[in-house]
């Protein structure tokens, strides 16, 4: 059985360009593959954040996608700073990964352009933490939008890059593009985001839903 790995940010309520571009999806996939899902909240820490909400916020999460249909008894669920291998083996990755691929990668950029007075090092190193999230589980899956590709294919290099110094330990990983790709936010120009603010909660529209299914409501 294939292994597949995804990963969600804990740096705000989980919205609906989350649930109809990944949520939905995992719960699927969790009946065809082993499935990985990962709270990652030390991506999360690249942007500025109130530091006291974080634990409630991954909380929430975990919670939230959970109650959308990601069953533990089906997928493995964890939090990635419970697990430092993460980041172990993104510090072997730093030295076979150049510093042009990084500096190529299109999201570094534009957020860069929406947050210029918090350009960090992590923000720049996040694919490589990415690739160090997919392949550690050596998945050869990886449920993506169409904007996270390139992270995969610069995981495909690193893999590749690794087992050419070391000898073959990681498969090289194949992105699967989600069902709904792209969900722009609320203004229509760039992806729904909760570092953007221009998204639409699940939360909310998981209860007007259960609203809509209890026992005597009626449909307007």
């Amino acid at each position: 059985m294939k292994t597949v790995f995804s990963g969600i940010q804990p740096s705000g309520e989980l919205h609906l360009g989350n649930y109809l571009g990944a949520v939905r999806n995992w719960v699927t996939l969790q009946e065809q593959y082993r499935t990985i899902i990962c709270i990652v909240d030390y991506h999360a820490i690249t942007q500025d954040y109130p530091v006291k909400e974080m634990k409630k916020r991954v909380f929430d999460m975990v919670v939230d996608v959970v109650a959308l249909g990601v069953d533990p008894e089906r997928s493995l669920l964890f939090i990635q700073s419970m697990v430092p291998e993460h980041t172990e083996l993104a510090w072997v990755f730093d030295n076979v990964t150049g510093f042009g691929d990084l500096e190529r990668m299109t999201q570094f950029k534009d957020k860069s352009q929406n947050q210029p007075d918090n350009i960090n090092v992590g923000l720049f190193n996040y694919p490589v933490l990415q690739a160090a999230d997919i392949l550690l589980y050596k998945a050869q899956l990886v449920p993506v939008g169409q904007d996270q590709v390139q992270h995969i294919e610069l995981a495909r290099r690193i893999a590749r890059s690794f087992n050419h110094r070391w000898g073959k330990v990681f498969p090289e990983c194949e992105p699967m593009l989600a069902p709904v790709p792209k969900l722009l936010g609320l203004e229509g120009k760039s992806k729904m985001s909760k570092s953007m603010g221009n998204h639409i909660p699940a939360l909310g529209v998981r209860q007007r839903q259960g609203a809509a299914q209890a026992p005597g409501a009626r449909g307007h």
